[in-house]
C-alpha cells in the first residue's frame, strides 16, 4: 500500500489528526480544539478560529482543510482511529465493520465521554467514503494480558460479569514504548515500570513486554493524582458525595474539578503550578509525586522486581523536577538520576551508579495506530 494513512484521535472536546506516508513518516499534523466552545482549527501551517458546534462539524472542517492542502479521502489508503474502550472483546487493531461498530457502541457505558466521539468520526468517514478501509486501535487493548488477580475487584461474579472490573488505559502509549525503548536502550528490560504522566496519568508494570498491572481501572479516574481527576478514592466517600450533591455534580467534581486543580485551587497545569510557587501549589505537586511513587511500589511487586523506569507523556517528557522527585521516592529501589542527563531530557536519565536504568521516551501513539492499521491491512491482503 503506497497511499498515505490518516490517523484521527477524537477526544471529548478535540479531534487530533496525523497524516503518515506509506513509510510511516509524519507528513502533516493538526487539531480541531475546544469543540462546542471558542473552537479553533490548525492543519499544518493553517490556523483559524471558527465555530465547530460538535464533532461532526469539526471533522468536516478538518476534511475541508486537508482538501485545501491536496489531501482527499479518495487519495488515502486507510483511516486509523484511537478508540478509548474496547472492553474484553476488542483487544487488537480491528477493521471497522458493522459488527465492530456495534461492539464499540456496546462499550459506550464503559467510556461515555469518549467512545461516542470515536464513533462519530468513524461514522462520518463511512458516510463520505464507504469503501475506504478504517481500523480501530484500542487504548485498553495493551492491558488484556493482565491476569484476573489484577483486573477483578472483590465483587460477586455476577457484578464482574456486568463489566465492573479494571481495564486500564494509555495502552497505545505503552505499546509504543515497548517498540521504541529497545532502539535507545539496546534491549527491552524484563521488568519495566512505565510512567505515562500528563493531564491524565497512569503507571504500567510491563514484564517481558506485556502489561501485568496498571493503575487506571474501570475508568481513567482510578489511580494517580491527575490534572483534574482525583485518582483513587474510597467508594464510601463517593457515595456520600453523590447523596449530598447528586450524581452529575459528583461526576463533574471527581473528573473535572479535582486532582492538581482541586488541590491547588489554581490550575491543572503542572508547569503553571511550578511557576506560581504557593504553598497550595507545592502541596499539589508533592501529592502528585508521592502517589505516583506509592503506586509504583505496588507495580514493582506485581513484576517481582524492577530493572528500568521510563517516563513519557507531557509531564514525563518535559517536567525535570517532577521526574527527579518521583525517582527520589524510588531511591530505596536503587534508582538514581544523573542531574545533567535529566536536565537535557535524556533519553537516558540514570546515573552510572544507579541499579535501575531510567529513560525518557516521547509518546508515539499516533504512529502506533498507523502501525496497527498497516498490520490489519497486510493481514487482509
Amino acid at each position: 500500500m503506497n497511499k498515505p494513512l490518516l490517523v484521527l484521535n477524537a477526544g471529548s472536546s478535540s479531534i487530533k489528526l496525523t497524516l503518515f506516508d506509506a513509510g510511516l513518516r509524519e507528513v502533516l499534523t493538526g487539531v480541531a480544539d475546544a469543540i462546542g466552545g471558542a473552537s479553533s482549527l490548525r492543519v499544518g501551517e493553517m490556523r483559524r478560529d471558527m465555530p465547530m458546534p460538535d464533532h461532526i462539524a469539526a471533522l468536516a472542517a478538518i476534511l475541508d482543510a486537508l482538501a485545501g492542502q491536496g489531501v482527499t479521502l479518495d487519495g488515502l489508503g486507510a483511516v486509523g482511529h484511537r478508540v478509548v474502550h474496547g472492553g474484553t472483546a476488542l483487544t487488537a487493531p480491528t477493521r471497522i465493520t458493522p459488527r465492530t461498530r456495534a461492539a464499540i457502541a456496546d462499550c459506550i457505558p464503559l467510556a461515555p465521554l469518549h467512545n461516542p466521539h470515536n464513533l462519530a468520526a468513524i461514522d462520518a468517514i463511512t458516510a463520505l467514503a464507504p469503501d475506504l478501509p478504517q481500523v480501530a486501535c484500542f487504548d485498553t487493548a495493551f492491558h488484556a494480558s493482565n491476569p484476573a488477580l489484577a483486573t477483578e475487584y472483590a465483587l460477586p461474579p455476577e457484578i464482574t460479569a456486568q463489566g465492573i472490573r479494571r481495564y486500564g488505559f494509555h495502552g497505545l502509549s505503552y505499546a509504543a514504548l515497548t517498540r521504541l525503548l529497545p532502539e535507545v536502550a539496546g534491549h527491552l528490560p524484563q521488568r519495566l515500570l512505565a510512567c505515562h504522566l500528563g493531564n491524565g496519568a497512569s503507571l504500567c508494570a510491563i514484564r517481558d513486554g506485556q502489561s501485568v498491572a496498571t493503575t487506571m481501572g474501570y475508568s481513567p479516574l482510578e489511580g494517580l493524582t491527575m490534572g483534574t481527576r482525583t485518582g483513587s478514592i474510597d467508594g464510601n466517600a463517593v457515595l456520600r458525595l453523590a447523596e449530598e450533591r447528586g450524581i452529575d455534580a459528583t461526576r463533574a467534581l471527581l473528573n473535572h474539578r479535582s486532582g492538581l486543580l482541586g488541590l491547588s485551587g489554581l490550575s491543572a497545569d503542572m508547569r503553571a503550578l511550578s511557576e506560581v510557587g504557593t504553598a497550595r501549589a507545592r502541596f499539589a505537586i508533592d501529592h502528585f509525586c508521592y502517589w505516583a511513587a506509592r503506586h509504583a511500589g505496588s507495580l514493582v511487586m506485581a513484576m517481582g522486581g524492577l530493572d528500568a523506569v521510563v517516563f513519557t507523556g507531557g509531564i514525563g517528557e518535559n517536567a525535570r523536577d517532577i521526574r527527579a522527585a518521583i525517582v527520589a521516592h524510588l531511591g530505596w529501589l536503587g534508582a538514581e538520576l544523573d542531574p545533567e542527563r535529566n536536565a537535557t531530557n535524556g533519553p537516558r536519565l540514570s546515573s552510572e551508579a544507579s541499579r535501575v536504568a531510567i529513560w525518557m521516551i516521547r509518546a508515539d501513539e499516533e504512529r502506533e495506530i498507523a502501525r496497527g492499521v498497516q498490520s490489519v491491512l497486510r493481514a487482509q491482503a
